[in-house]
């Protein structure tokens, strides 16, 4: 596989640690596990059954939390502090062949995983003013077929997985900025001043 795959694998990894971390720990994992993928050096780890018991005990937890308003976003400001970090040791490590991490794609990993979890969290706390709770189960199931269909994609097809990447960020992105925009003008509208006639005398 070129150098060039494997930076579009990295890239894809980390975005995705950046909406379901657990999912995507354990994902690699199980593809090791199963011969699926032949993992570079530094991802064997997540083949560890520490690591895959745990990952996978959290992926699931995660899945249950992301479907409740209010919990979904705690859920997501709390895991900023690791998603970040492992979608960046997740870049460099597809691109590392003796298991090394380079600092460049530790900082590229890094800026991808914190963009993919912004767009993410912003989202769905958005959607969280909503008192409708279908908009977030959609929300949630369809980041869980994302993070699913990515990985399927990431090593067999990484350039298509990457081209629905970026598509999905951009719409991702501008849903936000319309919801933003909403949600602004709704709770900053003027109040409009009663008719003369309204008026008692």
């Amino acid at each position: 596989m070129s150098e060039a795959h494997l930076f579009a694998i990295g890239i894809l990894l980390a975005w995705l640690a950046g909406i379901r971390v657990y999912l995507t720990v354990f994902g690699i994992g199980l593809a090791g596990v199963m011969g699926w993928l032949d993992l570079p050096p530094a991802l064997e780890a997540t083949t560890s059954p520490w690591v895959l018991g745990v990952s996978g005990l959290l992926a699931t937890a995660e899945f249950f939390a992301d479907k409740i308003p209010g919990i979904d976003s705690g859920w997501d400001l709390l895991h900023t502090v690791l998603r970040i970090p492992v979608g960046a040791f997740l870049a460099a490590a597809a691109l590392s062949p003796d298991g090394q991490l380079g600092a460049g794609m530790l900082a590229t990993g890094a800026g991808v995983a914190l963009t993919s979890h912004v767009l993410k969290a912003g989202s769905r706390a958005l959607l969280n003013t909503s008192p409708e709770p279908v908009s977030n189960w959609t929300a949630s199931v369809t980041e869980d077929a994302a993070v699913v269909g990515g990985l399927a994609l990431a090593f067999a097809h990484p350039w298509i997985a990457l081209a629905i990447v970026i598509a999905i960020s951009v719409t991702l992105a501008m849903a936000v900025w319309m919801l933003w925009r909403t949600v602004r003008r709704a709770l900053f509208r003027p109040r409009t001043a009663p008719a003369q006639s309204d008026v008692p005398h």
